[in-house]
């Protein structure tokens, strides 16, 4: 059986900073306020025609394919993450492939929101294990800012989320010491409705419905989060997912020169840094830059702690997330 490896990464953010002051003169919150629950100080939110959430994907793949030394011709998939699609329909998989102009390769879409890249990477990594293809490309790109009801009623979600795009290329390796170690992903249908956003749906309030009330208290289109369920959710599958992955491969705690998790709030970061006993150096965290991302957070993150010269060749490196769904997952890579 083959390996995957991570041969280039790369991402993309708008150039429109959004800081905390600046969301105060939109909603009653302040800087001090949002550090102090979230640990963010600033986001980025489109500003050009061009960053659609297909568009931002783009320009992260471009990166990573280049930095991996791979052309159109030589992908063979897309798996392309995303809660914040271009359309409702089709999805942005196919955009990035006509854009990217690949061959009639394959596109899937990803619905596992926060933990949509952990998905992708282990759909991809079986991909290439079973020998199907040789080079899978993997992107995670989130448009927020559109979608946020940027008001005092919405500020406990709104102050979070920020726009961005990461991209990975996984390639076959026959080295058994190198690459994608094991992946592990979970979900927990029960508690879907706790982060959420419900319209518009076929089971609930389509776009017609909403048109027709057009009902300014309607905050069935807008995110909803249940802050506190969230986080104590978060820190016990965080937990339990990193060891599964860890256990699966024979290592513990201390093995891990690496560990980067999904970019929800700093806080959680930190619940799960003092757990495990890991070093500031063990860690990388850039949600006080980007805010959440949602599916783009991981790839960013990876992206920027690769490059800052962080993570080095033979490194244990883990990957982690959980959000909506519940869904959960991390992976584990020997660089």
């Amino acid at each position: 059986m083959f390996r995957s490896k991570i041969s280039g990464l790369g991402y993309y953010v708008p150039e429109n900073v959004v800081t905390n002051d600046d969301l105060s003169k939109l909603m009653d919150t302040n800087h001090e306020w949002i550090v102090e629950r979230t640990g963010i100080h600033e986001r980025r939110h489109k500003a050009l025609e061009e960053d659609t959430t297909s568009g931002m994907g783009v320009k992260a793949a471009r990166i990573a394919m280049e930095r991996a030394g791979v052309e159109a011709k030589d992908i063979d998939f897309v798996v392309f993450a995303t809660l914040s699609p271009d359309y409702y329909f089709p999805g942005p998989g196919v955009l990035l492939q006509r854009d990217l102009g690949l061959n009639n390769v394959a596109a899937l879409d990803i619905r596992a929101q926060c933990s949509g890249f952990i998905y992708a990477l282990s759909i991809a990594d079986q991909y290439i294990k079973t020998g199907m293809y040789k080079t899978v490309l993997v992107v995670g790109s989130e448009v927020h800012s559109a979608g946020l009801d940027m008001t005092t009623r919405g500020r406990g979600v709104s102050v979070i989320f920020g726009d961005g795009a990461g991209a990975a290329v996984l390639t076959r390796s026959e080295n058994e010491n190198q690459g994608l170690l094991s992946t592990h992903i979970h979900s927990q249908g029960e508690h879907a409705e706790e982060l959420s956003l419900l319209a518009p749906g076929m089971g609930g309030r389509w776009v017609t419905d909403i048109l027709k009330d057009n009902d300014p208290d309607d905050i069935s289109y807008t995110p909803y989060m249940n802050g506190q369920f969230v986080f104590k959710n978060a820190v016990v599958r965080f937990s339990e997912v990193i060891n599964e992955g860890l256990e699966a491969n024979g290592l513990q705690v201390s093995d891990i020169n690496m560990l980067i998790p999904h970019q929800a709030n700093l806080r959680i970061s930190q619940f799960i840094q003092q757990k495990f006993g890991l070093s500031d150096d063990q860690v990388f965290n850039n949600i006080q830059k980007y805010g959440n991302t949602t599916a783009a957070s991981v790839p960013i993150a990876l992206t920027e702690a690769w490059e800052s010269g962080k993570i080095k060749e033979g490194d244990l490196v883990v990957l982690a997330a959980f959000g909506s769904g519940f869904t959960w997952g991390s992976v584990v890579i020997r660089w």
